[in-house]
């Protein structure tokens, strides 16, 4: 009997995809994606603001699995989605998380909104103003850089690259 041959793949990171705008983009996601679900969650909330907070946990947790995955190159592990059709889900992803960012920051700027009333050094009373302005500066950042990488991934589909990365 043959003993069993084991084969280990090697799991190295793409230092190109680590250099590159959406690699930057995608850490930058993270940071402010962050910001938004630990500044919202370490305050009192209610309402709408659940959504916002899903929102920011929902993208972060996705955002964390697509960085990595596109970081090891394992795309092909997304049944469906990966390989060859990756630019393209990357785009349609960032188009979506976009919507919902903005939807996101349209929430948390009406709540900093209402409680614009607290902002004063006079008032003694607990205020939130300040937590849910960061939320909604976090949130109105988080639009904007997955807004960039959305067009970014959409002009490199429209050119017909395949990869993340290279050109």
């Amino acid at each position: 009997m043959h003993p069993a041959h084991s084969t280990r793949s090697s799991v190295s990171a793409n230092k190109e995809f680590l250099k590159s705008l959406p690699g930057v983009l995608r850490v930058l996601q993270l940071v402010s994606g962050a910001g938004i679900w630990i500044t919202i969650a370490s305050n009192h909330y209610g309402g709408s603001i659940h959504f916002a907070l899903f929102v920011a946990v929902f993208f972060w947790l996705l955002t964390l699995v697509i960085y990595f995955l596109t970081l090891l190159d394992k795309q092909e592990l997304v049944p469906i989605l990966g390989a060859e059709r990756w630019v393209f889900t990357n785009a349609i992803y960032d188009a979506l998380a976009t919507v919902l960012h903005i939807a996101a920051a349209g929430i948390m700027i009406s709540k900093t909104k209402d409680n614009e009333y607290c902002n004063l050094e006079t008032y003694k009373l607990p205020c939130l103003f300040k937590a849910y302005l960061t939320a909604s500066i976090f949130a109105c950042i988080c639009c904007i850089l997955y807004a960039i990488t959305c067009i970014y991934f959409f002009c490199k589909k429209c050119r017909g690259n395949q990869s993340v990365v290279y050109s």
